[in-house]
């Protein structure tokens, strides 16, 4: 597959923080040359999605001029168009279901190995560290993935 897809999907498995972290960053470096989404593999619990935008992650994104405060978590079965020609996916449960998806399909499946930061315990700078940790991290992998 050519190093410029025309639709990327990113997943994980409920579409909190990571998933929508790498859509926005895909989407600054790309603007509308490049069709991006993003998806989790289930929907979170309501207690956990609260108003849908994870507040940390609105925070350090919020830190390099992103507004994510709008962003409500979808599924694979949300998804308005399933025509990716390239899907990275940041869980197991993610990647298990990109390979459903794609069966049959011209689809390339990456498998980006990307931390959780909802799983840090500790005060709320250690919490805020860990996100800002995956976020670098993501743009770092995207930069290498789709050219500086």
């Amino acid at each position: 597959m050519s190093q410029s897809p025309h639709a990327v999907l990113f997943a994980c498995s409920r579409n909190l923080v990571r998933s929508p972290i790498a859509e926005a960053l895909l989407k600054a470096k790309v603007g509308d040359r490049v069709y991006v989404d993003s998806c989790g593999a289930r929907v979170p619990p309501e207690d956990e999605s609260g108003s849908g935008a994870d507040t940390l992650m609105c925070e350090v994104m919020a830190e390099i001029g992103c507004d994510l405060s709008g962003h409500r978590p979808k599924t694979f079965e949300n998804l308005e168009d399933a025509s990716f020609d390239l899907v990275i996916s940041f869980t197991p449960e993610a990647q298990h279901r990109a390979v459903e998806m794609a069966r049959g399909r011209a689809v390339e499946i990456e498998y980006w190995p990307i931390y959780d930061p909802t799983l840090t315990e500790g005060s709320r700078e250690a919490r805020l560290a860990a996100y800002r940790d995956v976020r670098d991290a993501l743009a770092v992998r995207i930069a290498a993935r789709f050219g500086d």
